[in-house]
């Protein structure tokens, strides 16, 4: 009976009914008085019918058969194929493990701990940790840290059972003004120019792009392209001059204001839709050999800063240092902002494999290079930038939204008394602390999650809060105040009180017919919306005539958005002094002024324009100089059909044409065009 008692109690349990075939062992009287005495029945099959007892003993022999031949041939070991074998589900859904114990087997593979438990255990386990939790929510609320100012105002000590005192307060609680600030600005706010003086948009525009900025732009284009000829790049070169420089500007804002599909399509001149001017200004050719070697830092410089990349003195903007560095002054100097700033994050759209690229998924260029920007909410004027580098580039500890506001915002250069607003990126209660000390009021939306913003639920909104309710809970100098529109929005000041009687108008649709109906609103919100609605003002400026097209280059990138910056503050200026043009005719003026030609008629093709001139560069080789750099006639392949090779071209047009005593192909092409 030992082999039958091991059987039976295998799992720590006794069966109830036993079902086998009419074996001696089965049938005798010993089994019968063991079955008796450990409670279990046994039915057996007919003698004449073994099918009765389902085949089950066989198929239990034809597994263990299956698993031993497959160990074997797997070289696995033998009782790790019964465990998988234990763990397999079966019709219901559960695993022979799971029927036997209760609960999953432990394998090789990674578990969690609760499913190796069985359901009891597991089922226990976790009242305890509902009962701790609780316990601990009598005694501290996980997101907030409150403090305390005792006797000594250099103690503060954190106050747990304060949280659970505050509650929010609606707008009829009457809330405290706010201490003013006095406005003591370093300068006059406004133009640093004089009012009395006319200022053409050259002028102006010269102001951030100074001829000792683009001679020095020219300078380090001109040393990287005898760097490319070095290496053995295939185009002609001659230095640009500064005023070469300028006309190539105006070529990127004359593309920035008539757009078309690739840069080549401004110098076709067989098409209906050519255009004059590209070509009259400096050939397709010259353009993008500019294009291809503009540099902002010299390159012997950039090799020398390329070799300290991995440690704390390399400078990963010094390609565009030199001209960032002149903008920036430039910004400061010729206009001091009005009181109302705004900062906030614009992105540059580029695909470069840099460093530097960051994906922001709310922006509408979801990847580009970051730039921080300070800006007066009344013009939209960019006062100052900054270029995100890493969260490296701010090493004061407090975060990259709190340095970077820190960083645009310099006390000795605009005075104080400011009021800073600011989107939910930005805002935290111990910027808007620190700022106030430093006499700059600030606003801006939260996200409610962020660490030292109340949590605390007692008299809170809810999902089904009626439109226009608010909450308010002031902290000192901080005030937090939720308010209902479509969703909740939430908004942090140093400058306002809760409510001041604010009311705001909106659609609502009811039986369907649209009403305007008004709602409360907090002073906050509607200030918040007044002047952030200038800093989208400013992108939007931006965007109207951007110079950004597709290139290669990350720096090149950075670059064209200078050109923007630029453009646009230029602009401002000018509307700020004489206020007598829109964007449009400021930016054909400037293109105008810049590129040396007159706005009032198009420009005429003179007979220099169309010269011929080698197709390629020529070589010291006397026996290659008739052949070197042929390309096919375009006349006699569109005229004839026949590939006739040619070494010259046409300097305006770009086309080759054949220029022989019996075949002058240059002149047929001009006559016909």
């Amino acid at each position: 009976m030992s082999f039958f008692e091991g059987a039976l109690l295998k799992g720590s349990r006794i069966t109830v009914t036993l079902v086998g075939d009419n074996e001696p062992k089965f049938s005798g009287l010993t089994f019968k008085e063991f079955s008796k005495q450990y409670g279990f029945g046994h039915i057996t099959s007919s003698p004449y019918y073994p099918e009765s007892h389902y085949g089950l003993d066989e198929k239990a022999v034809q597994i263990v058969k299956s698993l031993l031949k497959k160990a074997a041939e797997a070289g696995e070991d033998l009782h790790l194929e019964i465990l998988n074998y234990r763990l397999k589900p079966l019709e219901g859904g559960k695993s022979p493990a799971e029927l036997l114990m209760g609960r999953k087997l432990r394998t090789k593979l990674p578990s969690a701990e609760h499913l190796l438990q069985s359901k009891d255990q597991f089922e226990s386990r976790k009242c305890s940790s509902n009962v701790t939790t609780e316990k601990q929510k009598l005694y501290t609320h996980w997101n907030v840290k409150i403090w305390c100012k005792c006797e000594n105002d250099s103690e503060q000590i954190p106050v747990a059972k304060r949280d659970r005192s505050l509650s929010w307060k609606a707008e009829t609680d009457v809330d405290m003004n706010p201490k003013t600030l006095r406005f003591l600005p370093a300068r006059k706010p406004g133009p640093q120019l004089s009012l009395a003086d006319s200022r053409s948009p050259m002028s102006l525009f010269k102001l951030f792009f100074s001829e000792s900025a683009v001679s020095n732009l020219c300078h380090n284009t001109n040393a990287q392209a005898a760097r490319a000829l070095a290496k053995g790049r295939k185009y002609s070169w001659t230095d640009v001059s500064v005023d070469e420089m300028y006309r190539y500007i105006g070529l990127v804002f004359y593309m920035a204001t008539v757009k078309m599909s690739s840069i080549a399509d401004y110098w076709r001149q067989d098409s209906l839709f050519s255009l004059p001017l590209p070509a009259a200004v400096m050939s397709r050719d010259r353009y993008r050999t500019i294009s291809w070697n503009l540099h902002m830092s010299h390159p012997d410089a950039d090799k020398e800063n390329d070799k300290k990349r991995g440690i704390a003195e390399h400078d990963q903007l010094f390609r565009i240092k030199p001209l960032m560095d002149t903008i920036h002054l430039a910004c400061k100097t010729f206009y001091h902002p009005r009181r109302n700033l705004a900062v906030k994050e614009r992105l540059v759209a580029c695909k470069a494999n840099f460093g530097m690229t960051r994906f922001t998924k709310p922006k509408p260029p979801k990847l580009g290079f970051k730039f921080y920007v300070l800006s007066d909410t009344s013009n939209e004027y960019t006062v100052d930038f900054s270029v995100y580098t890493g969260k490296k580039s701010f090493p004061t500890g407090h975060g990259i939204s709190y340095d970077a506001v820190m960083s645009l915002l310099d006390k000795k250069a605009l005075g104080s008394g400011y009021h800073v607003y600011m989107d939910d990126f930005f805002t935290s209660p111990k910027l808007l602390t620190d700022l106030l000390a430093l006499k700059f009021g600030a606003c801006g939306t939260y996200r409610d999650y962020r660490r030292g913003f109340p949590q605390s639920a007692s008299n809170s909104q809810t999902k089904k809060s009626t439109r226009g309710s608010i909450r308010w809970i002031r902290d000192g100098p901080l005030v937090c105040v939720k308010w209902m529109d479509k969703k909740e929005v939430s908004v942090c000041s140093t400058i306002h009180a809760a409510y001041t009687g604010d009311r705001v108008q909106r659609k609502v649709k009811a039986q369907d017919t649209w009403r305007t109906k008004t709602f409360p609103c907090p002073a906050a919100v509607t200030a918040y919306n007044h002047h952030m609605a200038g800093a989208d003002l400013s992108d939007q400026l931006l965007e109207y005539f951007t110079a950004q097209h597709k290139t290669m280059k990350w720096y090149r990138k950075v670059f064209l958005h200078f050109l923007d910056i630029a453009a646009t503050n230029a602009f401002i200026l000018h509307k700020e002094l004489h206020g007598n043009m829109t964007r449009k005719e400021f930016m054909e003026q400037l293109v105008a002024d810049l590129c040396g030609v007159s706005q009032k008629e198009a420009p005429k093709r003179t007979s220099i324009d169309h010269v011929p001139v080698p197709g390629a560069e020529l070589t010291s080789d006397v026996r290659k100089i008739a052949t070197a750099g042929r390309r096919m006639c375009a006349h006699c392949k569109a005229v004839f059909g026949k590939k006739q090779p040619t070494p010259w071209k046409c300097q305006a047009c770009d086309v080759h044409l054949c220029l022989q005593l019996n075949r002058n192909c240059f002149q047929e092409w001009h006559t016909s065009v």
